[in-house]
Parts: C-alpha cells; structure tokens; sequence
C-alpha cells in the first residue's frame, strides 16, 4: 500500500490527476491488501474501485496461489510480480493470462540496497519502469525530493532507497 500511496504523490507532483485507495477485507490483520491507483493527464470523474486494471503488481509471490490477481486484467496490460522465479515458471498460476508478465526480484534489491526486505521502492520503481507513467530521470528526481523530505535527518535512507530505486529499473524484466 505505501507503494501506490508513493506512487499517486510523484505523479501529482508531476501535475498528473491521482487517486489512490486502499481496500481493506474483513479480516483484521495479515490478509492481503488491495491498493488502487488512476492515473491521468486529465482530470478523474470516476470514483469506486478499479474492475479493469491496466496493471497488477504483485508484492507477494504466495499470492498467486490462492488469489486470481489476474482477474479483470486487460491483455493489453502487465502484471508485475516480486520473485526470484522466471516468470515461464509463473505462467501457470496466472490463468491463461495473454499479456504481458514482468517479475522482479525486490527482495533481494532492497536487501542489497537497504540491508532490511523493504520490497515497496523498488516495486514502485517496477511499476513506473513498466507503466511508462514518466520517465526514468523525472520519477527518480521527484524520489530524491520526496525521500529528502520524509528522511532528513537520515541519509542513510535516502541513499538506500534511492539505490533501490535504481537498481529495479535495471532489473525488473
């Protein structure tokens, strides 16, 4: 979730339109989570949750044994799954999905960069790779200037999850 909440900042900040919600089940905690984010360059006149995703990121690989995070998806979209598996490997668990499957390892980005499994900058990193929602060089400004912000007084943070950042833009695949 803080991911997508990561993401609507740095596109808003950009000048794009955002809305981003999360969806929470009945269950109290440790269920999974759903969060939702539109994107736009003109202004947002829809407001419920989102049936037809043009993307799917997926945090937890275990996910896709007990959840269709494929359902509603559109062919012309992608799926974007943190793993250390080929994604030939995954195919069989995405019900016949058509479209695109990318994965990433962010386990072992965030550990190499962070020293700590925080997999949410490089999955939002993922994402705006993917998506194409900006460029390489804006979203990893707007990072700075956001992580610069939450973090100043630890620059150690900012240095690893700029580092994170980077790393999955190379590698998501």
């Amino acid at each position: 979730m803080v991911a997508a909440l990561l993401l609507a900042d740095v596109a808003f900040s950009t000048g794009m339109y955002v809305q981003g919600f999360p969806e929470y089940g009945p269950e109290r905690m440790g269920a999974p989570i759903t969060a939702y984010n539109r994107l736009s360059n003109k202004q947002i006149r829809v407001h419920s949750n989102i049936y037809d995703p043009d993307y799917v990121v997926v945090v937890d690989e275990t996910l896709l044994d007990s959840v269709d995070v494929t359902e509603g998806l559109k062919e012309e979209g992608a799926i974007i799954i943190n793993t250390k598996h080929a994604k030939e490997e995954l195919l069989p668990k995405l019900n016949g999905y058509k479209g695109r499957v990318y994965t990433i390892d962010a386990r072992k980005i965030s550990l190499e960069a962070l020293g700590k499994y925080f997999p949410n900058s490089p999955m939002l990193a993922a994402i705006v790779k993917v998506s194409g929602v900006m460029d390489d060089e804006a979203f990893l400004a707007e990072m700075q200037k956001s992580y610069a912000h939450k973090f100043a007084s630890k620059p150690e943070v900012i240095e690893g999850n700029m580092k994170a950042l980077s790393l999955a833009l190379q590698e998501v695949q």
